[in-house]
């Protein structure tokens, strides 16, 4: 549909208009792979920081033996979570970046801090000084690539496939998961465990991917929507004719742009002159955005809280704790579980989160999830010795419940991948209005990588008998079916459906009571937008006005 459209458009219902042809072309898709790519930052580090800390060559250089168990354990924790302690500044100057100096700018700059964060930790030479610092310096970069990444992808990408462009980006994460644990499986099977080139060259890969992105950022375009936020609103218009494929004064890019500036000039409007303050006012003060702060923000208490992102960062002291014995067989089973997670992300991106929707993915996912965590609880529970005494045989009958428990670590990875690593960033980056889209995002990403860093820190403590502070394995998955449990209740009470709505619209899913809104707030909007539509229409045919001549009249073209 290349031509005009004569059906009357809501300017805040793009999906009326249709998709023209061209509107999904190589620019936007390449747009999208550009800033997905981010997303591998996170998986990098998660699926890397384990199997390069077991490494004996690491730890003969950090005298890891010379310490005892709570030391070990504590020196373990704090490498492999404080690039999570970093990111949590990252994210939190990281809106003050996208709205100063753009999406784009704000890009390259993370990658330089991430180089060099990760420079730091390859010269330390045993420093666990240097060690810490270059990891929290990478972590300042990479904190911010969850808040660039997806509120660009979300900005640019049409509503009806805006579900699968920002999941791009959660399956850049399980990509580098898998580069990661293949890189330490591959460099333990063939460089051995007693270089540092052991550990050296699956870090190496960092460096690979930043330099990538920052080297993508010159072949691409600001945000449209930053563009109008910024009063460049001709440059908006040809960014999105580009990205669109659609020639400048075509329906679909001027209803898109003009839809960006009325909402944009009605945020200015209600705020005008408060400045940050006024920021922080809309964010709090605001019924429907302090609605979303609680959506945004309990996501990521109770996916971290889960357990499944630290089953990711310890996956392989984990399946030792369950049963496989074995350097190399411990990396291999972990390699195969992020292809395991990278399917599952895939599957969501391409198939559910815009076919069946946002929150029946997520309980889809959250159900595999609580499944799998009841069951290793339950089997740690029957075989209390498992990871309390060293070197503990399973006999014949508890060899099938291990590979049980085993295979229930996929799928937790599976259901996390479906579930709440793609919702995560999906809702958070498609909630907000665009004026305080990228100072909500940034809070609601200082929250996810507080979390992820206390669960990071903790597990290795958790894991420890009661006698040294800890919880024991079974008392730790106890705790993650738990909180797996409380979230799937919480996302059927509280989280509604924004599938297929431009991000102008989603005010409308906001109109209810806070406790009918999770429930009915999607039914609610339809009913809205079904009749401002017939009201649209209705006024357009009586006043024999084209759609471009409509908003001729009200000034905005």
């Amino acid at each position: 549909m290349a031509g005009g459209v004569k059906k009357p458009v809501n300017v805040f219902r793009l999906k009326n208009l249709g998709e023209p042809e061209g509107v999904f072309n190589w620019r936007l898709w390449f747009a999208v792979l550009s800033f997905g790519l981010l997303g591998a930052a996170r998986g990098v580090d998660e699926g890397l920081i384990s199997g390069a800390f077991n490494s004996k060559d690491f730890q003969k250089t950090i005298h890891y033996d010379t310490y005892t168990t709570v030391e070990r354990a504590n020196i373990k924790a704090n490498v492999s979570s404080m690039v999570q302690i970093g990111s949590v500044g990252g994210a939190l100057f990281a809106f003050i970046l996208c709205d100063r100096i753009g999406r784009i700018w704000a890009t390259r700059q993370l990658c330089v801090l991430w180089i060099i964060g990760i420079s730091i930790f390859l010269g330390s030479n045993g420093n666990l000084g240097a060690i810490y610092a270059g990891r929290f310096i990478a972590g300042l970069g990479i904190g911010q690539t969850p808040v660039v990444g997806p509120i660009y992808i979300a900005e640019i990408a049409p509503a009806s496939v805006r579900g699968l462009c920002t999941c791009i980006f959660t399956g850049f994460v399980y990509l580098g998961i898998v580069l990661a644990y293949f890189a330490n499986y591959g460099c333990q099977l063939h460089l051995g465990d007693t270089s540092h080139s052991r550990w050296q060259v699956p870090t190496s890969l960092h460096i690979m991917f930043a330099g990538l992105i920052f080297g993508l950022m010159f072949l691409q375009y600001e945000s449209p929507r930053f563009l109008v936020k910024q009063g460049r609103t001709a440059q908006a218009v040809e960014v999105m004719s580009r990205l669109r494929n659609l020639p400048p004064d075509h329906p679909y890019v001027t209803t898109e742009i003009n839809t960006i500036h009325i909402q944009h000039q009605e945020e200015c409007e209600a705020t005008l002159g408060a400045g940050w303050l006024g920021i922080v006012k809309e964010m709090f003060l605001d019924t429907r955005n302090r609605y979303r702060l609680y959506l945004a923000c309990g996501a990521q208490v109770m996916s971290q809280w889960s357990g499944a992102g630290s089953i990711t960062i310890y996956a392989p002291d984990l399946f030792r704790l369950l049963g496989v014995t074995g350097t190399n067989e411990g990396l291999l089973v972990t390699a195969v579980f992020g292809i395991v997670k990278l399917v599952a992300a895939l599957a969501c991106a391409l198939f559910l989160v815009d076919v069946i929707g946002r929150k029946r993915a997520l309980l889809t996912g959250i159900t595999l999830q609580a499944i799998a965590m009841i069951y290793i609880a339950g089997f740690l529970t029957g075989v209390p010795e498992m990871g309390m005494e060293e070197g503990y045989n399973l006999d014949k009958k508890e060899l099938g419940p291990s590979r049980g428990a085993i295979f229930m670590i996929y799928l937790s990875g599976f259901g996390w991948a479906l579930g709440w690593n793609s919702m995560q960033y999906l809702l958070t980056a498609e909630l907000f209005p665009l004026r305080i889209r990228a100072a909500s995002t940034s809070l609601a990403m200082v929250l996810h990588f507080a979390n992820q860093y206390g669960n990071a820190r903790a597990v290795p403590n958790m894991l420890l008998p009661t006698n040294h502070g800890g919880i024991t394995p079974k008392g730790t998955f106890w705790c993650f079916a738990a909180v797996t449990l409380l979230g799937g209740f919480w996302v059927w009470i509280s989280v509604p459906e924004t599938a297929g709505r431009s991000l102008e619209s989603m005010d409308r899913l906001f109109d209810l009571p806070w406790y009918r809104i999770g429930r009915y707030g999607n039914a609610d909007a339809e009913q809205q937008d079904a009749a401002a539509d017939a009201a649209l229409a209705l006024k357009q045919e009586e006043a024999g006005i084209g759609e471009t001549a409509h908003f001729e009249r009200r000034g905005v073209v």
